[in-house]
């Protein structure tokens, strides 16, 4: 009888449970659009996997109730959801048309029945039932503009072709910081005219936001067109380019990029697709391969109804949830949809012990950001981030009371760390909703596309961290060599020597043959390095690039490469600013400056008394000044002392007079005599006449030992005088003519400097008339050259080397007057600038620069010739010395042995003088008296004559003059 009651009791309690809880079948309906299969499977699929899966609605089962719909037939859509609701549905999924689906959800709204959507919807604001899994609009415009600025798009062109396509693009459309230039696309399916006017307008970046479908045709004619090359980058904001056949276009050398949300060869997506394949075949069905592959809104459906799926669960949990039949005409709506919906938003469930065992829960966005799974878990399971983390405890319990759930429940775990947001791992990654209701933060893979691989995920984006590149350099590097290998590069290039020449030979030369030089070299050794092949081309104008400053257009190599008509160019190309600004330039080559090149000057006449220039003119004067001071010194200092006057007689014990030797005519011949270190037959007695000849002696010690050692460099070295010696020097005068290659990188440095030197010498040059400025620097050098000293010429310092080593007859003036550098250019956004750049390191490293700069400027073309005259020169000993170093020596000689007759003469015509005036005779017969003794040449003594004594004829007697004829006083 007992037992008997208790059967009965758990009956009654068993069946009000039942009459409380969901029912046995559950309809969730999906509208879809007639032609999308994929939605449709994704939606049938992802409810059998519910129902598959014991863990979830343990004790219902979903069906499926599906409507086919056109798009954008609203008055049938509101005809369907009244008959779905009808029947009694917990939500609805679909559709996938604007108009049809802002209809569904005005009904859902009003009968407060969840409504769940997975497409692009570009409203700021979502309805109270409403929720959509597809990434927020204003997310997704972020997620490009992070990536181009990654990828550094300054200028750019968007292709779209509806409006949408400008909401996607808000970020790009505002910024500043980007020139962005809009083109929409009419709705015919050719579209090569637009693509021509934007290669006319050289853009090389292109944004493509249209519809999937036209992917690939606006790809094909871009082709067609000659907008797919290495120099084209493309990013196209659709999330499904893997489903575009991208072969025809992997070997286009195009940089390619895109983003997606769900990976379709990761193993969760692969299992996706087969057991999807599978479940259809058990129906006797077969796929298509083109709607098996998974799409963006197939994994957003499905894991919309995973999500779906696991909040009813937890609300049944939690609450008594029925489901019961819904009219449009009526006021019911269902009161269990607000709850609902605020689960899928907010996860609060009431986790079962197996759930707890196997690491259910959601992620502590608190602690960790929100970020992250746990592996090897169920698709549509919440997961915990971190492991041991405390079970969630009931939405009912409030013991915690931290953030309160829909309804006023708190919702709060066993760490009593508030849970503010719903955290589920699908196949579109974690699936996050804010508090409004977006899903605004998630995960994008960045793809892109590579020749060997197809589309590569080289990195990721997220709102907190941006645009992650995860390709290391190497990586990047090692994909542009490939692409790079067994390439035919065109290389730009003008004749100028040594960079460039046309060989010389009497054969008749094709194709690369024809050119020899430096550059030739260099890139010859780049390419054995890289693989590529390349094509020399003469530039038609010659013109290294000019810019017009009206028109801002550019010529020469710089507009072949602009053009895309050549891949590199190289010659002397100085890196410049404004050159920069148009094109790319690899690592510098070669490191130089601009200098002067002149003629060189014509060797000096030796000067006939270069014996003096030792000294200066004003050393000369002082030394003859101290000369005759201390002469004078001398003399008056040995008056003053008594020990300098002594008896001129030693015999004479006691003289009646005393005598100085040091007269003024002696003193001065003492110090000739000391100067010249030939020493004098007096010498001085005194202290203090002795401390002036020894100081004296220390002055002409130091003196003539300068002298000597100066007048060896000043006899032996040739000395050449230029009237410039730089810059400075040519801005100061007016004669001698100054100018540069017109439209190359030293006109540009004269033409742009601040400084006050050259903003004169631009004010010279460009005021010249004849112009100053040549077409070439072969044209300024031959001007030079034939000018005789009154032109100089402006130009790289590596090119004066070169010339200076084949002309002896010119010269570099001065040192740099800047400093500047060589550069292989390369049309802007070139992929192979940064490979090209480690070309040149690699050759700067292993010394190949230098032996080519070795073999051009001092080994080929007459190279080194003005170098061995030099050696030559210097290591002849030492110059020989002519008549012209040391003329001026026998001049003086000359001039002494005059001087010595002339006061011989003089003396002599004296003498007769007195000799005449003594004896009474005539002056004319004393004179040829003298003059016939002297003719005579014999004997070596003289009579003396006295007073009255025999005439001429007679032989004389040396001592026959008086003594005071020699001056000489006679005592008394």
């Amino acid at each position: 009888m007992y037992i008997g009651y208790l059967n009965t009791l758990f009956i009654c309690v068993f069946c009000s449970f039942r009459i409380l809880a969901l029912p046995d079948q559950i309809t969730v309906g999906g509208i879809f659009d007639p032609y999308d299969d994929r939605q449709e499977l994704a939606f049938r699929y992802a409810v059998e996997r519910v129902n598959q899966d014991k863990s979830t609605l343990v004790r219902s089962t979903l069906n499926a109730d599906i409507q086919r719909l056109p798009a954008d037939d609203s008055f049938h859509a509101s005809k369907k959801v009244c008959q779905l609701l009808r029947s009694g549905v917990a939500a609805i999924f679909g559709p996938q048309s604007e108009k049809t689906a802002n209809h569904v959800q005005s009904i859902c709204d009003a009968l407060e029945v969840p409504h769940i959507e997975t497409r692009w919807d570009f409203k700021l604001r979502r309805d109270e039932y409403s929720l959509n899994l597809y990434p927020h609009p204003t997310s997704l415009s972020q997620a490009y503009y992070d990536v181009l600025r990654r990828l550094e798009w300054k200028n750019f062109v968007v292709l779209y072709d509806t409006s949408e396509g400008l909401i996607r693009l808000q970020s790009l459309l505002k910024s500043n910081e980007l020139k962005v230039t809009v083109r929409q696309l009419h709705e015919d399916s050719d579209w090569r005219p637009l693509l021509k006017d934007i290669k006319k307008s050289q853009e090389t970046k292109i944004v493509i936001d249209v519809k999937q479908h036209r992917i690939y045709e606006i790809l094909k004619q871009a082709a067609q067109i000659g907008l797919m090359s290495e120099y084209h980058s493309y990013f196209i904001t659709s999330l499904d380019l893997h489903l575009v056949n991208m072969d025809d276009f992997k070997y286009s050398g195009a940089n390619i990029t895109s983003l997606r949300l769900v990976d379709p060869n990761k193993p969760e997506a692969v299992q996706f697709v087969e057991e999807w394949k599978y479940g259809e075949l058990r129906y006797g069905k077969t796929i298509d391969e083109d709607i098996a592959r998974i799409t963006t809104e197939s994994a957003l459906m499905y894991d919309a109804v995973q999500l779906f799926a696991r909040a009813l669960d937890d609300l049944d949990r939690s609450r008594e949830v029925d489901i019961t039949p819904l009219y449009c005409e009526g006021d019911k709506t269902w009161p269990h949809g607000s709850s609902l919906i605020n689960y899928m938003k907010w996860y609060s469930a009431h986790r079962s012990e197996a759930d707890l065992l196997n690491g259910g829960g959601v992620f502590d966005t608190r602690k960790i950001g929100g970020m992250g799974a746990v592996p090897n878990m169920p698709y549509g399971m919440p997961t915990n981030g971190r492991p041991g983390m405390p079970p969630l405890v009931s939405p009912m319990d409030n013991r915690y009371g931290n953030l309160m759930m829909p309804g006023g429940m708190p919702f709060t775990n066993a760490t009593h760390r508030p849970y503010d947001m719903v955290q589920v791992y699908g196949l579109t990654g974690l699936i996050k909703f804010d508090t409004r209701g977006f899903r605004t933060d998630f995960e994008l893979d960045i793809l892109e596309l590579d020749a060997k691989f197809g589309l590569k995920k080289v990195g990721t984006w997220s709102l907190a961290g941006g645009a992650n590149f995860t390709r290391s350099l190497v990586e990047s590097s090692s994909g542009i060599t490939l692409n790079l290998q067994n390439r035919t590069l065109i290389v730009t290039t003008a004749i100028v020597a040594p960079y460039t020449m046309l060989k010389e030979t009497s054969e008749q030369l094709t194709g690369n043959d024809r050119f020899e030089g430096f550059c030739v070299d260099l890139i010859h050794e780049i390419s054995l390095d890289l693989g590529f092949n390349y094509t020399f081309k003469l530039v038609a104008d010659g013109s290294y690039g000019t810019k017009d400053p009206v028109t801002g257009e550019w010529d020469g190599m710089i507009r072949e490469l602009l053009d895309h008509k050549a891949d590199l160019g190289i010659v002397d190309f100085t890196i410049t600013y404004e050159r920069e600004e148009a094109v790319d330039f690899s690592m510098p080559f070669m490191n130089l400056g601009i200098s002067i090149i002149y003629k060189k000057p014509t060797k000096k006449a030796p000067s006939l008394f270069s014996f003096m220039s030792p000294f200066s003119l004003d050393v000369w004067i002082y030394m003859a000044t101290a000369y005759l001071g201390v002469s004078v010194l001398l003399f008056m200092l040995a008056r003053m002392s008594p020990k300098e006057w002594d008896c001129p007689y030693p015999c004479i014990e006691d003289p009646d007079e005393l005598e100085n030797c040091f007269t003024l005519s002696n003193s001065m011949w003492f110090n000739i005599a000391t100067f010249l270190c030939q020493g004098a037959d007096i010498a001085p007695r005194a202290v203090s006449t002795r401390i002036v000849a020894g100081i004296w002696w220390f002055f002409t010690l130091i003196m003539i030992s300068s002298y000597t050692a100066n007048l060896a460099a000043f006899l032996t070295v040739e000395r050449m005088e230029s009237p410039i010696e730089g810059a400075e020097d040519l801005a100061k005068q007016t004669k001698i003519k100054y100018g540069s290659k017109l439209g190359g990188s030293t006109y540009a440095f004269f033409r742009d400097s601040k400084i006050p030197t050259y903003k004169r010498m631009w004010t010279a040059m460009s005021t010249a008339r004849p112009t100053v400025f040549t077409s070439s620097n072969t044209e300024g050098v031959e001007r030079v050259s034939k000018s005789d000293g009154m032109f100089a010429f402006m130009m790289e310092s590596s090119s004066i080397d070169y010339e200076v080593e084949r002309r002896c007859d010119l010269m570099q003036v001065g040192g740099l007057l800047d400093s500047k550098s060589y550069g292989i250019a390369l049309p802007p956004g070139s992929p192979y600038t940064n490979v090209i750049s480690s070309g040149i390191l690699k050759l700067k490293e292993t010394g190949v620069l230098h032996t080519l700069k070795t073999r051009w400027w001092k080994e080929r073309k007459g190279g080194g010739k003005c170098t061995m005259e030099d050696s030559s020169t210097s290591t002849s000993g030492a110059a020989e010395l002519g008549l012209d170093n040391v003329g001026g020596v026998f001049v003086v000689l000359i001039g002494g042995m005059i001087m010595a007759a002339f006061m011989a003469v003089c003396e002599f015509l004296w003498n007769a003088r007195e000799l005449a005036t003594d004896e009474n005779a005539s002056f004319c017969d004393e004179l040829s008296s003298e003059v016939r003794f002297i003719m005579k040449c014999s004997g070596n003594t003289k009579a003396v004559r006295k007073k009255g004594s025999v005439t001429p004829e007679e032989p004389f007697i040396y001592g026959s003059y008086g003594s005071s004829s020699y001056g000489y006083v006679s005592r008394k």
